[in-house]
């Protein structure tokens, strides 16, 4: 029977739902079948490929492989830039943008904590959230290898971590952000960008000890909700300053 050679490199071997022999794998061609079709039904989402070699030239998701190809399978390296255009991906993105789905659902505050702007569907349905990536042109991410199958997924990352702040750290690494972040910038709960706000108008919300106390405070203009830099705040500022060195290991 035809077969081609697939060699996986570096962090998509895990991701295999078939026995590979140091990373290489051998499909049978039993029907035509795009790359990305062949490549996803060995369990390995699209969105986690960085580039495809064919016989040694580079290829997009679209080539049909033949008998005796060799196709070797690369993972993203990072930083990813997802707003320049490459052969996988023609049509970048505009900006940096997130889209976080309910099973990595803790780490959407701790994106909008360093300011990235991050979307939170709370239904959960794959259809909806593939549909919801690709009309806000927003990076997808989940721990859910079939939602990033969709066709409709352009950009999207498999968290490996199960942690939040692991997680969060994965995708800082990933995308290259340390010199995007922007903390305390955006609202914890619905994503909308703070304003300052003069004490004297909230004053009659605050707790008599925040009263006393603090005297530089935001307001969130989507939801109404007041942020100061109170020891919340510190506890977060330490996480974000354990994002600069990656040696250190962070909290789980």
């Amino acid at each position: 029977m035809d077969s081609l050679s697939l060699l996986f490199r570096g962090n998509l071997c895990p991701l295999l739902s078939v026995p590979a022999s140091d990373g290489t794998v051998w499909y049978p061609l039993t029907r035509r079948a795009s790359i990305k079709d062949i490549i996803e039904a060995l369990g390995v989402p699209h969105t986690e490929i960085g580039s495809l070699l064919a016989n040694g030239s580079e290829i997009d998701f679209n080539y049909q492989p033949g008998a005796g190809d060799h196709v070797e399978v690369l993972p993203h390296h990072p930083p990813v830039d997802p707003c320049r255009a490459s052969l996988l991906r023609p049509q970048p993105l505009a900006a940096i943008r997130f889209l976080v789905d309910v099973n990595v659902a803790k780490l959407a505050p701790l994106l909008r904590m360093i300011g990235m702007d991050t979307a939170f569907d709370k239904e959960g349905k794959d259809a909806r959230l593939a549909e919801f990536a690709r009309n806000q042109q927003r990076i997808l991410l989940t721990r859910d290898t079939a939602l990033l199958k969709r066709k409709q997924v352009v950009f999207g990352h498999l968290l490996r971590s199960q942690h939040p702040p692991l997680q969060l750290r994965e995708v800082v690494d990933l995308y290259g952000l340390r010199n995007r972040l922007r903390p305390f910038c955006r609202c914890l709960l619905c994503n909308g960008e703070l304003l300052p706000v003069a004490k004297l108008t909230i004053s009659h919300r605050l707790e008599p000890l925040t009263k006393k106390y603090y005297h530089d405070f935001r307001r969130c203009p989507e939801c109404d909700k007041i942020y100061w830099p109170g020891s919340h705040r510190e506890k977060m500022a330490a996480l974000i300053a354990q994002l600069f060195t990656p040696s250190q290991p962070i909290s789980s």
